[in-house]
């Protein structure tokens, strides 16, 4: 939706994004400890991987789209 309105910050709302998300990530696993005991370096540890196999995945995503739009 950025990208259709203003294409030169486009980087900067997609930086802002993904720092919004990697924010409010961080505050549910903190809520999640202190409301539940688990063993809390294994439910960090399985909660940053799979948030950082989200985010490759949606770069991966952003980088081929990006690609297919330099050819046309």
């Amino acid at each position: 939706m950025v990208a259709k309105i203003n294409k030169e910050m486009y980087a900067q709302a997609f930086l802002a994004a993904t720092t919004a998300k990697l924010l409010a990530c961080m505050f549910f696993a903190l809520i999640f400890l202190l409301k539940n005991k688990v063993n809390r370096y294994v439910f960090v540890v399985d909660f940053f991987y799979i948030y950082f196999l989200n985010m490759a995945f949606e770069i991966y995503g952003l980088l081929r789209n990006l690609r297919n739009q330099k050819i046309r």
